[in-house]
């Protein structure tokens, strides 16, 4: 058999994590090396990754630096997993910001009897995503708590990227006239993670849109370059979004009820929850600014994606009260769209 392709012993023993794999010893190395930098890292790598990029060197090129954590539950469910969610809002954090996601890093809180097969299929899946948005997870960490101090699995993710000299989509940017756009449909993966946790005996086909935006947004700016500003729609949903771009950009928002593009399940799962869809949690769907005149052009580069099949103007920025979202009812009253307060659905991601 080639070196190269020889499967390596296994050294984990049993099928679970227990404390000693976070106790500093060869039980822990063994849980690193063989769920974690196996996939994730070049052998002999350091305790710090030593990163270069030629996007660096360009003159009036910015870092972009984003971090957050994420403890969903389930960990795993339809159309992804707390991993693959872990690396697409670290690298749509970058990218709506016009940043060019490059380096990750993933620190782990595993819980005490945690399956190894659990976070080696999650590890699978941030390694798949990664290289799917053009980056790479070069450094991380691995902690180990007692039985009931977490649950099986927490994800924290840091991203660098690089914005490119004269980039700059800051909320502010938004002027009277800019046109609301978003890539696809609302609420999918606030409905998928309620379906999936199995307490109201909800039956649905739904799956979490959870994805990537790095290429979406730079088909966007090849076409449209003089996009305002994007918002991914994560928790709180669009309308939060929008209140923090309205708030930013001192304007008013109004955005049209028939325009909002929602699956009949979504908004059945709400009638009968009584939730708010506007407010559901999505992972992979963004709020875009463009100018009126590059409106078109933008629709039509998201919808050559299949990230963006569902892309649809839902409204857009106007003077009047600086910093409210309204919306234009299916009966043509408007009604204020507040920020959300509290939380709809805790553990989303």
């Amino acid at each position: 058999m080639n070196m190269s392709t020889r499967v390596k012993p296994a050294r984990l023993r049993g099928d679970r994590v227990t404390m000693a794999h976070g106790g500093g010893g060869k039980a822990m190395r063994d849980l690193i090396e063989e769920i974690f930098t196996d996939v994730f890292l070049p052998p002999g790598s350091e305790d710090q990754a030593r990163l270069t990029s030629d996007a660096l060197r360009v003159p009036g090129a910015q870092l972009a630096f984003t971090t957050d954590s994420f403890v969903v539950s389930p960990p795993e469910f339809p159309g992804g997993d707390i991993g693959k969610i872990a690396v697409c809002g670290a690298v749509n954090d970058l990218a709506v910001g016009g940043a060019k996601p490059l380096w990750l890093s993933a620190a782990f809180i595993i819980e005490e009897g945690c399956e190894f097969d659990l976070l080696r299929r999650i590890v699978a899946s941030m390694q798949a995503e990664a290289e799917k948005a053009g980056a790479r997870i070069v450094t991380g960490d691995t902690k180990v708590v007692e039985r009931g101090a977490a649950d099986k699995v927490f994800v924290t993710t840091s991203g660098v990227g690089v914005i490119p000299p004269g980039r700059d989509m800051r909320a502010e940017n938004i002027r009277p006239g800019d046109v609301a756009l978003v890539n696809g449909v609302l609420g999918d993966h606030g409905a998928t993670i309620l379906a999936a946790r199995g307490d109201m005996a909800l039956s649905t086909d739904i799956r979490s849109d959870c994805q990537s935006l790095g290429a979406l947004v730079e088909a966007v700016l090849a076409v449209a370059p003089n996009t305002r500003a994007a918002r991914d729609a994560t928790r709180g949903g669009v309308a939060s979004a929008l209140n923090e771009m309205a708030e930013a950009a001192a304007l008013e928002i109004e955005i049209d009820e028939t325009a909002l593009p929602l699956r009949p399940e979504v908004k059945g799962v709400c009638e009968v929850l009584g939730l708010d869809p506007l407010y559901l949690a999505n992972e992979g769907t963004l709020v875009l600014f463009v100018p009126p005149d590059e409106a078109e052009a933008a629709l039509a580069a998201m919808k050559d994606l299949e990230a963006g099949r569902r892309a649809t103007m839902i409204g857009k920025a106007r003077s009047g009260r600086a910093g409210r979202v309204v919306m234009t009812t299916l009966f043509g009253g408007q009604r204020l769209v507040d920020t959300l307060v509290g939380e709809q659905l805790p553990r989303i991601c």
